[in-house]
């Protein structure tokens, strides 16, 4: 990924805030329920890939917190040892990490919170067209996006990024509704075009996509910034405000009420769309494998239902998680979702110590079953045995 050079030139004007500790409770791994029939060797082979980008200090597409020396050392000895087995590879997690859990709030609630996410596949046209009409925009060239946990004087402190203007100050970058106007201008051009406005806003939410042109060919759309607005969820609006209950809140019954309410400008569906002001940009490529998941935060494929989101403000990239918790998973009915997960992505709305997006894969089926997680879940991360206390992994 190249360098962010306009955030590296405005670093010196940046606040930093400390990140937060969590507050961690000590286990062992007998303590895990099913941890022993876990899959351990396809934990590990997702482990080993952000080993060797941690030790080869590969930019990750979004900077998370920088791994620690105990974590780097442990890296360094995944890749020498390389177990081969199942038994193998448990024994690795086992001899090298040990387990907290961890606390979700200061008031010391035991549960933390999951949701789910995936790679739409979408029809698209590299031209407009009558049946494609919705752009997906590329980054901008007067886009600055900050470095976690910074602000930039004289600008909102939630702010994650700014624009620069010509004659070299900073502004808040325009929300939704003013790119959606025209603001953007020239700066920022389609890529691609898809069918709706509606699909164009929920690739934004998951962050990546396949789109499936008419020749057959297909693209990717990887996250290449936003507009540094904070997100907000309008899953969460329809619910408060009872047009969706909250027991049938889903992927399709959003998109559902959206067309239903109207896409045009002053329409119901458009205007609910634009109460969340973050706007997603992204770049196009045509050469990662149909079989690769999309890249995460971390720079690397996801893999699904091993990869998971993280507050990066928090968490380094490669940490693993232990999440126990029954979830809609498999199908509608709620089973045991016992899994050995490696934080591999990050997300504007993924914010807090005990808070994690599960990567549930590609296509409908996967959107389907994604959409429909919002569950506590206990949470628990594998740090470094030579460190068995919060914050710094």
């Amino acid at each position: 990924m190249p360098r962010n050079v306009e955030a590296e030139r405005v670093s010196a004007t940046l606040s930093a805030t400390a990140a937060p500790i969590p507050l961690l409770l000590p286990l062992r791994f007998a303590d895990l329920a099913d941890f022993a029939d876990d899959d351990h060797h396809a934990a590990f082979v997702v482990f080993a890939q952000h080993a060797a980008a941690i030790l080869g200090d590969q930019a990750p597409l979004r900077p998370a917190r920088e791994a620690s020396a105990e974590l780097r050392a442990i890296c360094r000895h995944a890749l020498d040892e390389q177990p081969r087995t199942q038994a193998a590879a448990r024994r690795f997690f086992e001899e090298n990490f040990a387990p907290f859990r961890v606390v979700s709030d200061v008031a010391g609630a035991a549960q933390g919170f999951v949701t789910g996410y995936y790679e739409p596949v979408v029809a698209g046209s590299l031209t407009r067209s009558e049946s494609f009409t919705a752009p997906i925009l590329c980054r901008p060239a007067d886009l600055v996006t900050l470095p976690q946990g910074t602000s930039l004087p004289g600008l909102a402190p939630e702010l994650s990024a700014a624009r620069r203007m010509l004659d070299g100050s900073y502004a808040a970058y325009p929300d939704r509704a003013a790119i959606e106007a025209g603001a953007l201008a020239e700066l920022a051009q389609p890529l691609v075009w898809l069918a709706d406005p509606v699909e164009v806003f929920f690739v934004q939410v998951q962050g990546s996509a396949r789109v499936l042109l008419p020749d057959g060919r297909q693209l990717r759309l990887t996250y290449a910034g936003r507009n540094g607005h904070p997100y907000r969820s309008i899953g969460r609006i329809l619910v408060e405000s009872g047009e969706i209950p909250a027991a049938d809140m889903g992927l399709e019954r959003v998109k559902g009420w959206i067309r239903a309410h109207g896409q045009a400008p002053g329409e119901a569906g458009a205007a609910l769309m634009l109460r969340n002001k973050s706007y997603v940009f992204f770049a196009a490529t045509a050469d990662l494998p149909a079989d690769a998941g999309p890249i995460g935060g971390a720079g690397l494929n996801l893999s699904p239902f091993r990869s998971i989101a993280v507050d990066r403000s928090i968490w380094s990239y490669g940490l693993p998680f232990w999440l126990d918790g029954a979830l809609p998973w498999q199908s509608a009915a709620l089973t045991p979702f016992r899994r050995l997960m490696i934080a591999a992505d990050t997300g504007a709305a993924i914010i807090g110590p005990a808070r994690a997006d599960i990567y549930f894969g590609s296509g409908a089926e996967a959107g389907t079953r994604a959409g429909s997680i919002r569950h506590g879940c206990d949470f628990i991360v594998l740090l470094p045995r030579e460190r068995r206390c919060g914050g710094e992994a």
